[in-house]
């Protein structure tokens, strides 16, 4: 008998019609003798008509109850499928984060896992039960219902993975895969058979929206082999393991990855000493709020300096706040923010030895007359900023050169 755990997205759970299929596909596992735990998002479309329903009512909604209003999405999930499955004939109980002890920070709407009490779950299991819990939220040793963040359902599956030393924790979506680009931007995308923690974390990190980067973190920490398959058929999806598809020593292209929800924050006219750059960064650690590309350049003035730092777009108001409180404590002279910027990224083991790949990477978007305005670089990872409006093109443009010769 193996410890099965299934997570399914919000496309998989969006109607009746689609909850009954997830039922069929749950109890054909636990029929063939296997326990099923299955973690279910809200269905799609639900978070972000509360989220739109919250900012209606207030431009700065309490994130307490923001946390609260976002929670119902999933719980609406769970009852749905456990009423599925048994209709169908099978024993399931739904189960949200508060009466399983699923333990977070108290950080609402970006809460990080601390333990899970996993002593009901087995109850359950042991009756016969599928046990069908909540992805995307926790609690407080306070008792105050948090969120994950977005994404948070994929956590959700592969932590209950680690602290179950489940057999196989399996992502089903409404993809069938990893693939070496969107394939809603390159048609003639393929699908990788396997893909290592690392490369999947880069892809995801950057933009990739098959699997969220905590989850492979997670997945990483503890071993966890993640299946990522489609809800719509039973074709084998990507394996994400320790080791993906192999190459020798050239660099190896796994992927194009794109994201549009990142926005961009200058600060000018920043004193030129030590300490600066630290005081910037802390500050907005301390909000939760992630940078991702930082780029420091001198002024005019050669005594100072000009940060600009990226952020996800649902920071980057707060970011702007903090940045302006930071230009008052620092002196700096102004700061300034973009909207509309997008962030391209090659992912491929061994791009920092290999100098000529990152050349043609920057060639490449020469050639289509793209922009760049600030490049990151890492062992295995190239990104670079670039007007909105551009990043299709730099993704088909890329793909081709690098993907489909």
């Amino acid at each position: 008998m193996a410890l099965i755990i299934q997570k399914y997205g919000g496309t998989s759970v969006a109607n009746a019609e689609r909850v009954t299929e997830v039922a069929k596909r749950v109890l054909k596992y636990k029929n063939e003798g296997n326990d099923v735990i299955v973690v279910v998002s809200a269905p799609a479309g639900t978070t972000d008509s509360l989220i739109k329903r919250a900012y209606e009512l207030s431009d700065t909604p309490n994130k307490r109850e923001l946390d609260m209003l976002l929670t119902s999405g999933e719980q609406i999930s769970i009852a749905s499928l456990a009423i599925a499955i048994e209709e169908l004939g099978g024993k399931a109980i739904s189960l949200n984060a508060f009466q399983v002890n699923f333990n977070t920070t108290d950080a609402h709407t970006k809460a990080q896992i601390l333990n899970i009490d996993t002593d009901v779950i087995k109850e359950n299991l042991s009756k016969g039960n599928v046990v069908v819990f909540a992805g995307f939220q926790g609690i407080t040793k306070n008792n105050e219902i948090t969120t994950l963040g977005r994404g948070g359902s994929d956590t959700t599956a592969v932590a209950l993975g680690a602290a179950l030393s489940a057999d196989e924790v399996e992502i089903y979506t409404d993809v069938d895969g990893v693939y070496t680009a969107d394939p809603r931007i390159v048609s003639n995308a393929r699908k990788l058979e396997s893909i290592s923690y690392k490369e999947m974390l880069e892809l995801a990190a950057s933009g990739a929206k098959v699997l969220h980067p905590r989850s492979v973190e997670i997945a990483a920490k503890y071993g966890i082999k993640i299946h990522l398959r489609s809800s719509f058929d039973d074709s084998l999806g990507t394996i994400v393991e320790s080791e993906g598809e192999k190459s020798m020593e050239k660099a190896k292209i796994i992927g194009v990855t794109s994201s549009k929800n990142e926005g961009k924050i200058t600060l000018s006219g920043l004193p030129d000493k030590p300490g600066i750059a630290a005081k910037v960064f802390s500050t907005l650690a301390k909000s939760k709020i992630n940078t991702d590309i930082i780029l420091q350049s001198s002024s005019i003035n050669k005594e100072l300096n000009n940060i600009s730092y990226t952020v996800k777009s649902d920071d980057l108001l707060e970011a702007v706040r903090i940045s302006e409180e930071l230009k008052k404590e620092l002196g700096a002279e102004g700061v300034t923010f973009e909207e509309r910027i997008a962030k391209v990224s090659v992912i491929g083991i061994g791009l920092k030895t290999h100098y000529e790949t990152t050349a043609e990477i920057f060639d490449t978007l020469a050639e289509n007359n793209i922009n760049i305005d600030m490049i990151s670089c890492s062992e295995i990872n190239v990104s670079c900023i670039i007007k909105e409006s551009d990043v299709e093109k730099a993704v088909r443009a890329l793909h081709s050169k690098f993907l489909e010769n």
